[in-house]
């Protein structure tokens, strides 16, 4: 099996959670890989090659972009994992505006940018795999979550629209829902609904994990090898495809 040896990846939100493990497992698996996150810091202790950058910028993305290439060369397997989450959310009707725009701008505006910059090299090489990180709230939309739900409905559009972009030059373009998975970011937003709940934050997980068959909630890791599997040579004939990692729940 080829897999992803020897290929160039550009992992984004790399510094912790489902894209840490992500970078780490393509890594393991032979991909020249290159981490990008905001802080660099945060990317030191990773270990692998990183860039920091705002991907919420065209700026941010053409750096991340430029300098991968600089360092390793072509980029074959772009993972579009970064975004903001939804703790700092309200109902519609008390929405901060610039909550609004700001996902929208890291969310949704940074992977079409990245996608941009990358396909035009892909379809040059007749080869390439994009994988998307959205959510189950791509699909079936969380309580007080307007932008993020938006925002992850519409990466799915946008790797439906590099699917049929790409495919006659090789690329396989494919989205994963992760289900909660207890990243710091997921904590951020059981840290929240705690508060507003009067209850305690491990009694948020436990709420969580029992939206799943499995009463657990997925794993960073489940999350990264369905990322690899997308990532590889022997996903060619899967594309334009949004699959859920949930255990089995909608959520």
């Amino acid at each position: 099996m080829a897999g992803v040896e020897g290929r160039v990846a550009l992992v984004t939100g790399a510094s912790r959670g489902i894209g840490r493990a992500t970078a780490e497992l393509l890594a393991a698996r032979g991909a020249r890989v290159v981490c990008v996150a905001r802080s660099q810091q945060d990317l030191t202790q990773v270990g692998l090659e990183s860039v920091a950058a705002d991907l919420g910028t065209i700026e941010g993305c053409t750096h991340a972009v430029a300098d991968t290439e600089k360092r390793l060369g072509p980029i074959e397997i772009l993972v579009c994992n970064h975004g903001i989450g939804s703790a700092h959310e309200r109902v519609i009707w008390e929405q901060d505006p610039d909550i609004w725009s700001e996902t929208m701008r890291v969310n949704l505006d940074g992977p079409f940018h990245l996608s941009r910059l990358v396909l035009k090299g892909m379809v040059e090489r007749r080869y390439g795999r994009v994988v998307y990180t959205s959510s189950t709230a791509g699909l079936v939309a969380e309580y007080a979550g307007s932008a993020y739900n938006s925002s992850k409905s519409g990466l799915l559009g946008l790797m439906r629209s590099v699917a049929q972009d790409g495919g006659q030059y090789g690329i396989t373009s494919n989205a994963v829902l992760p289900g909660w998975v207890q990243t710091e970011m997921a904590d951020r937003s059981a840290e929240q609904e705690a508060i507003d709940r009067n209850m305690t934050t491990d009694e948020v997980w436990q709420e969580r994990a029992a939206l799943y068959p499995a009463n657990r909630v997925a794993t960073t890791d489940e999350v990264a090898e369905t990322i690899a599997f997308l990532a590889s040579e022997e996903s060619s004939g899967v594309s334009g495809e949004s699959i859920r990692v949930a255990l089995g729940s909608v959520w």
